[in-house]
Order: structure tokens, then C-alpha cells, then sequence
């Protein structure tokens, strides 16, 4: 049966008193209070008995003098039974939970570490499926772009046209494939936005870009001003990325759109705008049977949101995007190169995209909300208290003995100085003497003990009626009959004998 934390310091503390008649009541005394170091949270109810225990011995003390002898013992008890096995208890307590807060930071630490190494993996997942979003899917954009057209073509041959046209379905394909990857890819990380790369391609240029979608098919103008000299390798990567972003879903949207794409460099920086018109409506024409594309191939030429591909020509598609997933990699890259990027349907039924990008140097990204207390620091913090409680164990108790040990030798030393009887009044005593003539000459006060005495001190008198008091020979702490004292004793109101007791 497990006691309760608040009755094993009471339990030591009866047993601290049994200890007063018996000294072998203090191993229990030693062992309920030690349990109750280890075994009790909370630190206040211990410390409360125990000090009620050693006030009540020092009160007793006081109150009654004649027991000065077993209060000093029942002090001593209290401190070196009590007091001190408690305080062993708690170190012994604290220790083990800090070799546990040890195992337990070992762990997180562990498992932090993987989650590091999750992080980073998920990272390069991002950056891959980002690169192979602006820059494959782009491109195979434009590869059905150039089969599309080449297919109206009039004078191409049906043989060719077929070819055209499987060359065409082949690349929708691979966009929905494409597609497929990249959703795998960025699984599981879709609020990251997708990590830019931190250098771009080596044909990161705007002009160059423009020029492919025209040879591609696509009606596109562009305006270029100012020069690009100074902007930072982020501004510089993040505007290219946002005008091949637009015109791909320019094609993917609104084939057959006019587009304009306006980057206007300043002093301040890089502003780019890619608008589209509303995809014309189409003029459906009866394709002959082998020309047409199958359901399959149809299937497969859908939009991949995304993905930066191409629906059919003949099909008409909203002017607004669907996918959504190259515009939050767009938002992501432009806000880390420090710029504001922002997209929209415009009021003709059209879209339009605009990024403004700074010329200095981006500033960092925004900390992360403050982490928890570190662990290091707990296991810090919690040394700190073991080592607190280890001179705990050793100063408490050694102080509670110092100080009332010398508290009670000013009670002591106060006590013998009101029962001190000269040399001479001692000398002037009789055996035989009347005891109220006798007591006319002693002091007020007695010792309220019996001194310790040696082996050649003589008897007191026996028998029926005999009463002996002691007196101190000095209160002087350090002269050769300091702890002597004189004894007389009475017998029928007389004084039979006087002695003096040598310590």
C-alpha cells in the first residue's frame, strides 16, 4: 500500500520524535523522509512540516528548560533524519528527470532531423516540379502550337497531316504526363508555392522568349524599354518566368488571342505586363475522317491546369485561367525577388498579368513565427536546478544546524548566567545548614538540567525526601571550569551535602 505524498513527511516526523527515546526510530525517521523527497511534486508541504517540527523543538525548548537536553536531541534528529534525507530525496527526484529530459531531447532532436531532411526533400520536390512547369510545359505548349498550324496548312498532304496530327496528340500527351508528374512532385506541398531556382535558364531573355511564341503561331506583340542593367539575378529570373508563364496560358486559354507583353525598366525597377484578348470565337469546319483526332487524343489535349499546356484549336475555352498552379508559383517567385505580382480577367472578357519587380536587391523573407523554447535551453534550465538542489542538500541542512545550534547556545549561555553561584557564597555553605538560610544566598535561578559529570564526581545522597539543585560555577564559555557546576542537596529541610560536578 503507497502512502499519500503529504502523510510520509508527517509519518517521519513521529517517527523523528520516537527518536528523542530512541535512536533507533531514526531509520525509519531517515527513510519515510527521503520517499517523501522522491516520491512529493511539490516542494511547499515537506517544507512546511519540517519546519513546524524543528519550530515546536525550539519552542519547547524554551518553554520548558528543563528539557534543553532532549530538545537539543530532538533538533538534531530533525535536521539529520528529516531535513536532510528529504532534500536527498529531491536531488535524487530532479536527477532522474533530467536524465530523462536528456533522453526525451535526444529524441525531439531525432525526429527534428528528419523532419529537416522531409523539408528539404519536399523542397527539391517544389523546385523541380516549378523548373519542369515554366520550362517543359512551355515548351511542349509550343510544339502543339507549330503542329496545330502547319496541320490548317492547305497544300499539306493527308499522309502529313495524319503525322501533324499524331505529332500534336502525342504532345498533349505528354503534358497530361507531365502533368502527372508534377502533381506527385508537389504532393503534399501545395501551400509552399513552389521554391524558385536560384539561377535561371542560360536563354532567360525576354525578347528571345517572345520571339518562339510568334514563330509558334501565337499573335503576339512586345514593348521593351529602358535597359535591364543592375536588376538583380532574382527581379531579372522572376520577369522572364512571368511573361513565358502568360503566354503559355495565353495559348492554353484563348488560342488565337492578340497578346501584348510590356516590360518597362526604370530606376526603381522592372514592370511587366502580359494581357490577352478573349480567345476569337472558332469556325467549326468538317474535318475528313482521317483527319479527325481521336476521342483518346482529344481527351488527352485538355488543359492540365497548370501545366502550361495546349487545348484543341477548333474548342473554345474561357478566357480566364483554370488551373491556378503556375500563377502560385509566379506569386511565390516574384514576392521572394521583394515585388508585388498581380492577375485578373480584364473587362473585355480577356487577362491580363502584372509583376512589378525591384531593382535593389530583394530584402529577406519574413521570419517564421517564433519556435517554442528550445530544448537546449530546457535542458539548461533544468541542470540549473539539479545543481541548485545539490547545494541544496549540503547548505540547508548545514545552516538549519548552524543556526540553531547557535541559536541555542545564547539560550543556554543566558540560562547559566542567571544560575551562577560564587566561590565564596559556595565556600560559606554547610552540611547541616537550614535550606531557607541557605537559599537566602543563592541565585534566583537553577540549571535547568543536570550537568554532565565525571567518573570521580561522588553519589548524591539516597533515600526518601532528598531534592538536589545544581548551580553554574561560571557562564564563561572558554576558562577551565566552564561545564563545571556545583550540587547541594536536601533532606528534611536541611542541607546534607554539596559537591561540585567536573564535566
Amino acid at each position: 500500500m503507497r502512502m499519500s505524498g503529504v502523510a510520509l513527511p508527517v509519518v517521519a516526523s513521529v517517527c523523528i520524535g520516537f527518536g528523542v527515546t530512541s535512536l533507533w526510530w531514526a531509520l525509519p525517521a531517515i527513510g519515510f523522509s527521503f520517499l517523501a523527497g522522491l516520491r512529493m511534486e511539490r516542494v511547499r508541504p515537506a517544507a512546511v512540516v519540517f519546519a513546524v517540527l524543528v519550530a515546536a523543538g525550539v519552542l519547547v525548548i524554551g518553554s520548558v528548560p528543563s528539557w534543553i537536553v532532549l530538545g537539543l536531541r530532538f533538533v538534531a534528529l530533525a535536521v539529520s533524519t528529516g531535513m536532510g534525507p528529504w532534500l536527498l530525496g529531491r536531488f535524487w527526484r530532479q536527477s532522474q528527470e533530467l536524465v530523462r529530459a536528456g533522453w526525451e531531447r535526444a529524441e525531439r532532436l531525432e525526429r527534428e532531423q528528419q523532419l529537416v531532411a522531409e523539408q528539404a526533400r519536399l523542397r527539391e520536390r517544389a523546385r523541380i516540379a516549378q523548373d519542369m512547369h515554366d520550362a517543359l510545359g512551355h515548351d511542349l505548349s509550343l510544339i502543339a502550337l507549330r503542329a496545330g498550324a502547319l496541320k490548317l496548312a492547305p497544300d499539306l498532304a493527308r499522309p502529313h497531316r495524319e503525322a501533324v496530327q499524331e505529332i500534336r496528340a502525342g504532345a498533349a500527351t505528354a503534358i497530361d504526363r507531365l502533368g502527372e508528374v508534377i502533381g506527385i512532385l508537389r504532393d503534399g506541398d501545395e501551400g509552399d508555392g513552389g521554391t524558385p531556382a536560384a539561377h535561371g535558364p542560360a536563354d532567360s531573355d525576354v525578347p528571345h522568349l517572345v520571339a518562339e511564341a510568334a514563330a509558334a503561331g501565337l499573335d503576339v506583340r512586345s514593348e521593351i524599354t529602358g535597359e535591364p542593367d543592375g536588376l538583380p539575378r532574382a527581379s531579372e529570373h522572376a520577369a522572364y518566368r512571368v511573361v513565358q508563364e502568360a503566354l503559355t496560358n495565353a495559348a492554353k486559354h484563348a488560342p488565337g488571342a492578340p497578346v501584348a507583353v510590356e516590360v518597362a525598366y526604370s530606376a526603381d525597377g522592372a514592370r511587366v505586363r502580359v494581357a490577352n484578348g478573349p480567345a476569337p470565337a472558332p469556325a467549326f469546319a468538317p474535318a475528313p475522317a482521317s483527319a479527325r483526332v481521336p476521342a483518346s487524343a482529344s481527351a488527352s489535349a485538355s488543359a492540365v491546369p497548370g501545366t502550361g499546356s495546349l487545348v484543341s484549336a477548333s474548342t473554345p475555352r474561357s478566357a480566364t485561367p483554370t488551373g491556378g498552379r503556375g500563377l502560385v508559383g509566379l506569386t511565390e517567385r516574384v514576392r521572394l525577388a521583394g515585388g508585388a505580382f498581380a492577375h485578373g480577367a480584364r473587362p473585355d472578357g480577356g487577362f491580363e498579368v502584372v509583376a512589378d519587380l525591384p531593382r535593389r536587391a530583394a530584402g529577406p523573407v519574413p521570419a517564421a513565427p517564433a519556435a517554442p523554447p528550445s530544448p537546449v535551453r530546457e535542458l539548461r534550465r533544468a541542470r540549473r536546478t539539479v545543481g541548485r538542489t545539490l547545494a541544496a542538500v549540503v547548505l540547508v541542512p548545514l545552516a538549519t544546524a548552524v543556526l540553531l545550534t547557535v541559536a541555542l547556545r545564547v539560550w543556554t549561555f543566558y540560562v547559566v548566567s542567571l544560575s551562577v553561584l560564587g566561590p565564596e557564597v559556595y565556600a560559606s555553605l554547610q552540611v547541616g545548614q537550614d535550606q531557607a538560610a541557605v537559599e537566602r544566598l543563592l541565585p534566583g535561578h537553577r540549571l535547568p538540567y543536570r550537568p554532565p559529570s565525571g567518573p570521580s564526581t561522588p553519589a548524591p545522597p539516597s533515600g526518601e525526601g532528598v531534592s538536589c539543585a545544581y548551580y553554574a560555577i561560571t557562564a564563561q564559555l572558554f576558562v577551565d571550569r566552564a561545564g563545571d557546576a556545583y550540587r547541594l542537596c536536601f533532606r528534611d529541610s536541611r542541607l546534607v551535602s554539596r559537591d561540585v560536578l567536573v564535566s
